[in-house]
């Protein structure tokens, strides 16, 4: 490890879970950088799955109605416990927060609350909300045009408190969107080992929160953008949106932009040049 680099920790997004580092994490341990994949609140060992999707015999109707057990997780939970995984890594002294997707507008709260704590925030093709506006406003802008997730949901979020994924459904074409939105380039049997680690619901709640945001909070973190140009869950054109709102908010704290010819998730298509990223970084 080269002397004064940050430890790293690494937040997924949406329906994943602290798995979908593993390649990533293999790359950087090599390379003697501590580091550590966490997983986000009502994610992972955290979530919970509804019965729905696992009842017998199965009953596609309560897919769209049954609340989830995760409704009540929201944007406060999830960054207050971001915040205590960047402590207790950190053990007082700064962390490089990498956070991919949804899991960056918890990057965002938790920066915010403890700015002097990070020492970069890296947001891999990530949602990077202004000030006071929530991460689901983004979804349906016309820069995220295309986008293949919001088709796949398969319940209203507002009614059950999640957006649902159906990841028990054997119908050929959903499967295969669901491929395209998170894992377009990656061979079909990984992806569908990874559809088959992901977590039906995703508490709305982190959605639809917001944060302020200050030039002495999150403003003063340095920051770091990850384009991935086959994106097909946060379209190309948004990702150039946050990066540009960020900087005409805070221009005395310019994004670094880095391009990969990436989909959604290059922590799998593409780990050693993420590891590659992030470990340049001091």
């Amino acid at each position: 490890m080269t002397t004064g680099s940050t430890p790293l920790l690494f937040l997924h997004g949406y329906w994943h879970g602290s798995w979908c580092w593993a390649d990533v994490i293999a790359r950087v341990a090599a390379l003697g950088r501590p580091a550590v994949a966490v997983d986000m609140a009502g994610h992972g060992l955290r979530a919970e799955r509804p019965r729905c999707l696992t009842r017998r015999p199965y009953a596609p109707e309560a897919v769209a109605t049954e609340v989830s057990p995760v409704a009540g997780v929201d944007l406060d939970q999830a960054g207050d416990l971001l915040v205590s995984q960047i402590k207790e890594l950190g053990r007082g002294g700064r962390v490089t927060v990498v956070a991919h997707s949804m899991g960056g507008a918890v990057l965002t709260r938790a920066a915010q609350q403890v700015p002097d704590l990070v020492a970069h925030a890296v947001y891999l093709t990530a949602f990077m909300p202004a000030s006071d506006i929530p991460a689901i406003a983004y979804v349906q802008m016309p820069e995220n045009a295309g986008e293949l997730v919001a088709p796949s949901v398969r319940a209203d979020p507002a009614a059950i408190g999640a957006l649902r994924l159906d990841l028990s459904s054997d119908d050929p074409a959903y499967r295969e969107q669901l491929r395209d939105a998170f894992f377009g380039d990656i061979p079909t049997p990984l992806a569908e080992a990874a559809l088959g680690l992901l977590t039906p619901d995703a508490p709305a709640g982190i959605a639809l929160q917001s944060t302020t945001l200050t030039r002495d909070g999150w403003g003063a973190v340095p920051r770091i953008y990850v384009t991935c140009a086959r994106d097909m869950a946060v379209r190309p054109v948004l990702q150039r949106r946050f990066i540009d709102d960020a900087d005409a908010a805070f221009p005395d704290n310019p994004t670094s932009v880095v391009a990969l010819d990436s989909s959604h998730s290059p922590f799998l298509s593409m780990p050693g040049q993420v590891a590659d990223i992030v470990t340049k970084l001091g």
